[in-house]
């Protein structure tokens, strides 16, 4: 009986005691998010998964276009390019009209230019053919050069002295276009004749290239335009020959000079590669800053 009541005794005070111990929830207080918050938390995700999104290659179009807002030196420089050719038509036409101005005196006068006279003349064109032409055709001054910091030219070691260059220009090739033009003119009888033109092209051809590789020092595109020099220089040979067999064959003679002249420049745009990226210049006018083409007429 006595352990009966223990029992119950202990029961009641385990009952109460669970009771007693019942933890108690307090409320837990989380600060509300007001709506523009809530606003600027679901922005800054979608401004993260847009952005995740967005394909490479519009990247790299952005990328592209700022490079071309800042300037691309690897483009055509179709500035320098259509000068050249306003260039070469304006000397091509002052000679055609020269040469009717001639034709239409001697017709007037009914005198006939001795050979020596027309020599005079047609070496003096193709020494001084430049004055036709609105570009600068000077070349530059080495002295004048260094102290603009422009780079030295590199050159072959088998380039020819610099004193072989006037012996050939005014001493063989200037009389062997004399004499042969001459020639072509006792046939003719016309200054404005299509083989003679040929040869004012010829000439015209050739300050334009002096402009590119003298003025300009344009490697790349010098080698192109020599290139249309020789041919140039081989189709009045051959237009001579038409009208005259041995003036056909001192105008050729040149050629000689001229492919060692080719050889010459192609040699010297391969020694002088871009000091910016290693790579030799393209075979067209660049546009960069290094370069630039005017016309010496309208310059103070």
């Amino acid at each position: 009986m006595i352990l009966m009541n223990r029992v119950a005794v202990l029961a009641l005070l385990f009952l109460s005691g669970s009771e007693g111990f019942q933890p108690v929830q307090h409320p837990v207080h989380v600060p509300s998010i007001n709506k523009k918050s809530k606003q600027a938390v679901e922005f800054a995700k979608f401004s993260d998964v847009t952005q995740s999104n967005i394909p490479s290659s519009s990247s790299s179009l952005l990328a592209s276009s700022s490079s071309n807002e800042q300037g691309d030196e690897s483009g055509l420089d179709l500035g320098a390019v259509a000068k050249y050719a306003i260039a070469l038509v304006t000397q091509v036409s002052l000679f055609y009209g020269f040469f009717s101005l001639l034709d239409a005196g001697v017709a007037a006068t009914g005198f006939q230019p001795y050979f020596w006279m027309n020599f005079g003349l047609f070496y003096v064109m193709s020494l001084r053919s430049r004055i036709f032409n609105p570009l600068s055709n000077k070349r530059p001054d080495p002295a004048t050069l260094e102290a603009a910091g422009v780079e030295k030219r590199n050159m072959p070691s088998w380039t020819p002295p610099g004193v072989i260059f006037p012996i050939m220009w005014i001493l063989i090739i200037g009389p062997l276009r004399a004499a042969s033009t001459a020639m072509v003119y006792d046939v003719t009888n016309s200054y404005a004749a299509p083989a003679i033109m040929a040869f004012a092209l010829h000439l015209s051809i050739g300050d334009v290239w002096n402009t590119i590789n003298n003025v300009e020092q344009r490697y790349g595109a010098s080698v192109t335009g020599v290139a249309c020099v020789w041919l140039s220089k081989a189709n009045a040979a051959f237009q001579y020959s038409l009208v005259s067999p041995m003036a056909g064959q001192l105008m050729s003679l040149p050629l000689i000079w001229l492919t060692v002249a080719s050889a010459l420049i192609t040699a010297t745009w391969r020694l002088n590669p871009s000091s910016e990226t290693g790579k030799v210049d393209p075979l067209y006018p660049v546009a960069s800053s290094k370069a630039s083409t005017e016309f010496a007429w309208f310059q103070q």
